[in-house]
């Protein structure tokens, strides 16, 4: 499973930016992977969920794991931020 999810950006174009990991601490209400990629827009997280390639790694997902928890979100532009209202120093380092 873990090589079927580290080679899922070299097969599926839409992946933008992807980040996957096994959970180093272990602690008891922790889950054993982790990740988090990124999609040009809500069309591109579609096709990318239709992709064959993912379809058999959510697949063997299911086959071996007791548990899955999944969040898709389209997330705020950080840009966007008005820095007066939040009273951040955003002082460049």
């Amino acid at each position: 499973l873990e090589d079927m999810l580290n080679d899922l950006p070299n097969k599926i174009i839409e992946i933008h930016s992807y980040e996957f990991g096994r959970d180093i601490i272990g602690s008891p209400g922790s889950y054993d992977f982790a990740l988090v990629s990124l999609f040009a827009n809500p069309e591109a997280l579609e096709r990318y969920r239709q992709h064959r390639h993912h379809k058999s790694v959510v697949k063997k997902i299911k086959k071996i794991c007791d548990s899955v928890v999944a969040v898709d979100f389209q997330a705020s532009d950080a840009g966007s931020v008005n820095v007066e209202r939040t009273g951040w120093d955003v002082t460049p380092f």
